[in-house]
């Protein structure tokens, strides 16, 4: 028999009286209205505001709850409005001491300690509500038991980045969650972790107010209130409806709001925060702000219309979107069927995090989720959808090579060895000879899409190297340039801004091979290794400095002695890059001018400079793969131009002109293309024969002229991986469609401590393999390069912080 509330009453007067203090206050009210709703036939909640309890009100309260399950009480809420004079330590076991009856917890703002989130991420609750607002989460693991929770809410978690992979694992109820104003920004990794939750129809990354779409208003589970929860307890920061005991109630939406399309949004909105930290690579971080909050959240009844007459302090609008863009709705197009919808003309967004401004992104979102029913407060329609996966497949690739079924890779081996084996397969000398043919390339891709599908967290690994530069030190180096090694898939070098070149095993993580500045170079902005020699390397420095290493000749420590001297060559004033052509006889130096340098290898000596080839200063000079007297140039003039020396290059075989500043030019490793990077994500492959626009990558632009684009191929010419000085994240395209197969976001230490990309490398024996120079804009920090590998899934390799040079240095060289 159920424990009346009156017995209970009593136990915790006793319980009191026994440690000798007085029985709370605000306890003691809320017991006797539990009774006064059981005498009225009502749900009886006991709701217990930690803001009223001290450390002295713990055993009591404790002692209370833990009988609360084989009580007459229905329901307990537990609820903190601000600062609590609570320790950490004791809140964790009062909301456990509460098992099937814990309906909400509502500890937003919380003071408890960092232990105290990581706690509760890790051994879950059996709430059926759960608000986290404002928490301090950086990157969310909440891998514990959260079974019967419907309803989470993690909004204005302004340190919030990202999520672990196994995070949502144990949520199998969840239908509603809320991140409005965390600093969530990857639609692939996103995506991967909120695939994992079954029950889930109801998402909200933004506030969509002041809408004026025709559908009908969705109602929301964020603004009603259960009645049974007394109105001096509403204050929670989560409205909602709370589930019905038997748990079949569903919380609904209520607010007026229309469709989006961010696609063409001018990104000055600055994710960054700028407050650093000195915390360890925990999850969780206090670092931050505590944010302030909009009229709608202070006044969260209003009713329904109300919205729009708000002066809201953190409204965005987008005013009228052109949707032409997207083209669906065209005559003639695939979509022509739906020209009665009618898309909205008009966007405001209330609190949104970063993800809403990646191009697509509702669509991309939906397409994800075929459960979701409701997104940032909007039904989703049958015409959104299938609107939607159009989007998708026009624009992503699902699976690299654009596979569209996941498969394993036993599988894919098991019809390799059979379609290999002539007995087996029964075919002919003519097609078993195809098959083998297609098989060198097929099953490769068939791999690679098998493992990228099942890592969507790829490996991000710090080079870390462990050799010493001296006999009696150990140091740490500012890498600025790096090339991976044309022949041996271990070797990398890279010149750093205090001058060094280091060769290093970047498998082992040693060095090979060390060159000190020596005061004869300042920062190493041009390498090239050569090819027929490959023990051999170009270095060039920002001060003009050029110099031909045999890394067999060059010590492992800076007190080594050199076997063979270097070649220096006449200097080429504020070089940034240099190259070498396919049979090593010739380099090109180009610098912050408009002229280039051409050098004989054989015989050390320049043998001519082409002036004034661009009107502008040359960033980026690069020779083809094949042809040994063919080269490219890209200048912040906004051309790049082919050049031929067999021409005596007095005109350009061609000129190809971007609407910016090019920063980056190389040819595909077949040389049928031309890859160009403008300023500001402007990218795009030009035919090399030419120069005619080949592909156009669609990039958004985030309206900064600093901010510098580098891109390169991997897997051959299969791919396209770009990056830009003033964002943290890595665009992988697909070279044939341009479709978008990920991004790969980086991550530094603590909160505010995003990386940048500076420069990057595809991996040339290893497919879905790169990596990347990130960098930070604290000074203090270094940059470093960070190895990227798409194929292996790693949720926990932790990336330290790096600094950001300048604009100047960052717009300089590849």
């Amino acid at each position: 028999m159920a424990t009346d509330i009156a017995t209970l009453e009593k136990r915790y007067f006793d319980v009191c009286k026994r440690q000798g203090i007085l029985p709370n206050k605000a306890i003691v009210a809320e017991l006797f209205k539990a009774k006064l709703k059981k005498a009225r036939h009502e749900v009886s909640s006991l709701v217990v505001l930690l803001d009223d309890l001290k450390d002295v009100d713990f055993y009591p309260l404790l002692n209370l709850l833990m009988e609360i399950d084989s009580s007459e009480i229905d329901a307990v809420d537990m609820i903190n409005r601000s600062s609590c004079a609570l320790s950490g330590e004791h809140v964790s076991p009062l909301l456990r001491a509460v098992n099937k009856k814990l309906r909400v917890v509502d500890i937003r703002d919380i003071s408890f300690g960092k232990d105290f989130l990581l706690d509760l991420s890790q051994r879950g609750l059996t709430c059926q509500v759960l608000n986290l607002r404002s928490s301090h989460f950086r990157k969310l693991n909440m891998v514990g038991k959260f079974v019967q929770m419907r309803i989470l809410n993690l909004d204005f978690s302004a340190s919030l980045t990202s999520f672990r992979e196994d995070c949502f694992t144990f949520m199998p109820n969840l239908k509603s969650l809320s991140l409005c104003e965390t600093r969530i920004a990857n639609l692939w990794t996103t995506s991967a972790a909120l695939s994992k939750l079954p029950s889930l129809v109801e998402l909200r990354f933004q506030n969509c107010l002041s809408c004026s779409d025709t559908r009908s208003s969705p109602v929301s589970s964020w603004n009603k209130v259960n009645e049974g929860i007394d109105s001096s307890h509403r204050d929670f920061g989560l409205y909602i409806e709370l589930p019905s005991l038997n748990g079949e109630a569903i919380p609904y939406l209520h607010s007026n709001v229309e469709d989006e399309d961010i696609n063409d949004y001018d990104a000055n909105h600055d994710v960054r925060s700028t407050t650093e930290d000195s915390s360890d690579d925990s999850e969780v971080d206090f670092s931050g702000h505590r944010q302030d909050f909009g009229l709608v959240e202070l006044l969260p009844d209003l009713p329904p219309g109300w919205n729009d007459l708000v002066d809201l302090q953190n409204e965005i609008s987008f005013g009228t979107l052109d949707m032409q863009d997207e083209d669906p709705f065209s005559p003639g197009s695939s979509n022509s069927r739906h020209m009665s919808y009618i898309a909205p003309k008009k966007y405001v967004s209330h609190h949104p995090s970063p993800i809403c401004y990646e191009k697509h992104y509702r669509d991309y979102m939906i397409a994800s989720l075929p459960n979701l029913k409701i997104l940032d407060n909007l039904h989703i329609q049958k015409v959104d959808r299938e609107i939607a996966n159009d989007i998708f497949r026009r624009h992503f690739e699902y699976l690299p090579y654009n596979m569209n079924n996941k498969e394993s890779v036993v599988s894919i081996l098991q019809k390799r060895e059979l379609r290999a084996n002539p007995t087996r397969t029964h075919t002919s000398k003519k097609k078993f000879s195809y098959a083998s043919r297609k098989a060198q390339h097929f099953y490769s891709r068939s791999l690679s899409a098998a493992k990228a599908g099942s890592s969507a967290w790829p490996t991000l690994h710090p080079l870390s190297i462990s050799g010493s530069v001296s006999r009696d030190e150990r140091r740490s180096f500012r890498p600025r340039q790096f090339e991976y090694h044309p022949s041996d898939s271990s070797l990398m070098v890279f010149g750093t801004l205090d001058g060094e070149v280091v060769v290093v095993n970047h498998e082992s993580e040693k060095i090979v091979s060390y060159i000190p500045s020596l005061g004869a170079m300042n920062s190493v902005l041009g390498l090239c290794w050569l090819k027929k020699y490959p023990s051999k390397l170009i270095a060039g420095s920002d001060n003009g400095s050029l110099r031909l290493y045999d890394i067999k000749s060059m010590p492992t420590i800076s007190r080594g002695i050199y076997r063979t001297p270097p070649v220096a060559f006449d200097e080429f004033d504020q070089l940034t890059s240099v190259h070498v052509n396919s049979t090593d006889e010739l380099f090109l130096a180009s610098g912050y001018s408009k002229h280039v340098a051409l050098y004989d290898i054989i015989s050390g000596r320049r043998l001519q400079v082409f002036a004034d080839m661009h009107r502008e200063h040359i960033n980026v000079v690069k020779f083809s793969n094949h042809s040994p007297s063919l080269f490219a140039t890209s200048s912040f003039d906004q051309d790049v131009k082919l050049w031929d020396l067999r021409q005596k290059p007095n005109q350009p075989c061609y000129t190809a002109s971007s609407s910016r500043g090019n920063v980056m030019v190389c040819f595909s490793p077949d040389d049928h293309y031309l890859l160009v990077s403008a300023i500001d994500n402007e990218v795009k492959q030009l035919l090399a024969v030419d120069g005619r626009l080949h592909l156009d990558f669609a990039i958004a632009s985030t309206g900064s002229s600093q901010n510098y684009t580098r891109s390169y191929y991997m897997n051959g010419r299969d791919y396209v991986i770009s990056g830009s000085c003033d964002e943290h994240v890595v665009r992988i395209c697909c070279a044939r469609t341009g479709r978008r197969l990920r991004d790969v976001s980086l991550e530094g230490k603590g909160s505010g401590t995003s990386m940048f990309v500076q420069s990057l490398r595809g991996d040339p024996f290893r497919d879905f393999n790169m990596s990347i120079l990130a960098a930070y804009i604290r000074p203090s920090s270094n940059s470093e390069i960070v190895k990227v590998n798409l194929l292996a899934s790693s949720d926990h390799d932790k990336v330290h912080s790096y600094p950001q040079q300048s604009h100047i240095i960052n717009g300089l060289g590849g």
